[in-house]
């Protein structure tokens, strides 16, 4: 610096000398922006790595086109659940009056709560664990639980696709297999298989021949080879989705996110052409208002939302990441939530059209069965035959005709009536009958689609929309650990990604055995949850009480051109919040008071029966919890006493020319000499080193410094619109 420089004279002298930011910087030797480096730590500054990172940054991958991004987070938020945990939770909980729950826990919390992952992510343009570590360092453990619990998901959630992929080869043949009992020969005899004779074709053909399912989660029973080889596909898939990160997911998407539409408007339009059909959508759109009082009604409601949008997994950051920072990302969430939301409707419209076909089925074989035991009864003069209407035709006998039958003899023979062992054949228990999950993919649906005409067709088609439904949800789930991993640790991503799926491939084989099945519900019913709740309300806490609510939305105003409405401003700080906190809690109750179990189904009896986990399975069950929740409380403690690194000393800068100056004339008096001395005059160093925030734009400029404790100073320069440089 020149001799006559004042900050050179303030050394020699007592006087307080001031000057301008634009004056010392006139007296600098000209300095290439683009690639100075600012270093008060008295680290050596490594000019290859700097230039790595700089690269790393203005080189990141990006979505070809809005469209693809758009699928891409469709396909993501939009998965099996969608299908056949919605459908059954407003049967459930109300018929249409759930959906009432539903739209407003998705506007108070789905909602918001997705536009801040997606504003967080496409502000940083890190995946997961970089953006948390750079928001708040000491809650950086969020990072590592999402990508945990991604891992869990993704080993059950791939296996779920491996049964779609056998179905979907099964159904190339005519009639299905699983229309009809498999007959064995007992020597000279053919008899109806046992197991299936008491209960059904396609229970028979899932618990069977596609699960071979041993009676307990105790007895192992060894590889199921078919199941294997399955899950070896459905890796392979996933593994060939993923290897270029979005170069080659992207393009994935375009068929894996559109063809369920195509087929689920194709089983609609097909659905409402079925006898029936129009009594299953009366059936799920009767409101049963009561309900709507019930908190478990709104706690499930809860829970379907925060799922339904992947919120906390960090596949939604990973996706948004990839994006322009002047993406407009609060349409983004908009446009995607209410998809999923008409989607969710979409497929129960589907669901109950076909079931409601079902229905009709079952209702009329009950009404055939009880017909002939009254026959009997009839011929046997155990009935009399004065107790028929005159008007009844056994051989064409209806619903209505039967029912009347059925109410006359009920009140003639009160006293013995149970004794005849008749059905009453309602249509509405029918419909009432509730089924979710694997139940309505692999045994209800499979059932009704053996009365369609042309049914392997349907049966290809359905299959191929769960493997393409499953196969996007796990994009996004894989993203979630590769993109935060690949950003973090600089590891080759086809290397990470093809070792990943083989880790993943050879761990899932715990769910291929005959006791798989009961590994993938205890996976289902404790991995995520209560995790994921933690998470997401971390992550609230993280941007709207440490970084700040008011800060956030400004930096979205200079992100996005507008300032978000107001609403969010509330939903963050106060109402988001407190609703995952009563979700928390409501879901620790519900763990506390339903017993650790799972439906086992027993071969002799032919039926499921509830069995209580075993004190092995309990301990696995807890150690799932313990696992993806632990890296919360250890990366706090360890950045709270100074174990490891933070990254909040780390003050090297890369300057993007033009916007430097642009800044630097934009300071006041007082900012001038923090920009300086990262401090304001009348202030000692701080021993300690203060939180630096991802954007800081608590003040007028759009940089932020922050106290070091290994230079003098501790001024660190971070740029507004390279938030990246400082990971």
């Amino acid at each position: 610096m020149p001799k006559n420089s004042k900050v050179t004279q303030r050394e020699h002298s007592s006087e307080h000398v001031t000057e301008s930011v634009a004056d010392l910087l006139a007296h600098e030797e000209p300095v290439d922006y683009k690639r100075s480096v600012l270093n008060v730590t008295g680290e050596t500054w490594d000019k290859q790595k700097d230039g790595d990172e700089e690269l790393d940054a203005e080189n990141r991958p990006a979505w070809n086109s809005k469209l693809q991004y758009i699928l891409a987070q469709i396909g993501y938020s939009v998965g099996l659940g969608n299908v056949w945990r919605f459908p059954y939770l407003c049967q459930k909980n109300g018929g249409g009056a759930y959906l009432v729950p539903y739209l407003v826990l998705l506007i108070i919390i789905g909602l918001p709560l997705f536009f801040l992952e997606l504003a967080v992510g496409q502000r940083i343009r890190r995946g997961s664990i970089g953006v948390w570590n750079y928001i708040c360092p000491r809650l950086g453990g969020i990072g590592y639980a999402s990508c945990l619990v991604c891992f869990f998901v993704g080993l059950y959630y791939n296996v779920i696709i491996g049964w779609s992929i056998f179905y979907f080869f099964k159904s190339f043949q005519y009639p299905l297999p699983w229309s009809e009992c498999p007959i064995v020969k007992n020597g000279s005899v053919a008899i109806v298989e046992t197991e299936c004779e008491r209960s059904s074709a396609t229970t028979y053909f899932w618990y069977r021949e596609t699960l071979d399912i041993s009676n307990s989660i105790s007895e192992s029973g060894g590889l199921n080879w078919k199941m294997t080889l399955c899950l070896l596909v459905a890796w392979s898939l996933v593994g060939l989705a993923m290897i270029k990160g979005i170069q080659s997911s992207g393009k994935v998407m375009y068929f894996s996110s559109l063809f369920p539409y195509v087929v689920l408007v194709c089983f609609l339009v097909r659905g409402l052409l079925l006898r029936g059909a129009v009594d299953g959508i009366m059936h799920m759109f009767t409101p049963k208002l009561d309900k709507m009082l019930d908190p478990q009604v709104w706690r499930e409601a809860a829970t379907q939302v925060f799922f339904a949008l992947g919120l906390g997994f960090g596949g939604v950051i990973a996706f948004s990441s990839y994006n322009k920072q002047d993406n407009n990302c609060h349409f983004d969430a908009t446009l995607v939530s209410f998809i999923n939301f008409f989607t969710s409707v979409l497929a129960t419209l589907v669901v109950f059209a076909v079931l409601g076909f079902k229905a009709n089925i079952m209702n009329e074989k009950c009404v055939v069965e009880n017909a002939e035991k009254i026959l009997g009864y009839l011929n046997t003069n155990v009935l009399s035959h004065d107790l028929i209407p005159p008007h009844v035709n056994f051989s064409h006998l209806t619903a209505k005709d039967y029912n009347e039958m059925y109410r006359v003899i009920m009140t003639v023979k009160e006293g013995h009536f149970k004794e005849l062992g008749l059905d009453a054949c309602l249509l509405e228990d029918e419909l009432n009958k509730s089924v979710q999950g694997t139940g309505l993919a692999f045994i209800a649906f499979t059932e009704a689609m053996t009365h369609f005409p042309a049914s392997p067709f349907w049966s290809v088609m359905f299959f191929l929309m769960l493997i393409n439904l499953g196969l996007g949800s796990m994009i996004g789930t894989m993203s979630g650990i590769t993109t935060p991993i690949i950003d973090t640790f600089k590891v080759r991503k086809e290397v990470f990604t093809v070792g990943s799926c083989i880790f993943a491939f050879v761990v899932g084989l715990i769910f291929v055995q005959r006791s798989g099945n009961y590994f993938v519900t205890m996976f289902d019913d404790y991995s995520a949850t209560l995790p994921l709740t933690v998470v997401v309300i971390l992550e609230n806490i993280a941007v709207a009480w440490i970084y700040g609510t008011k800060k956030f939305m400004q930096e979205l105003t200079e992100m996005l051109g507008f300032r978000p409405y107001q609403f969010y401003y509330y939903t963050w700080k106060y109402v988001s919040p407190i609703c995952m906190a009563v979700l928390m809690t409501a879901s620790i109750i519900q763990l506390g008071v339903s017993p650790p179990g799972y439906s086992a189904w027993i071969r002799e009896e032919a039926a499921e029966k509830f069995l209580f986990y075993p004190t092995w399975a309990m301990a696995i069950l807890i150690s799932l919890i313990i696992l993806a929740s632990l890296p919360l409380p250890l990366v706090f403690i360890l950045r709270q006493f100074h174990l490891v690194s933070d990254g909040s000393n780390a003050l090297s800068v890369t300057y993007k020319k033009g916007r430097m100056m642009k800044d630097i004339s934009n300071l006041e008096d007082n900012d001038e000499t923090r920009f300086i001395l990262s401090k304001v005059p009348s202030e000692t160093p701080s021993p300690m080193p203060t939180h630096r925030s991802y954007l800081g734009p608590g003040s007028n400029s759009p940089m932020e410094m922050s106290s070091a404790p290994n230079g003098r100073y501790g001024s660190g320069y971070l740029l507004a619109s390279t938030p990246e440089s400082e990971l």
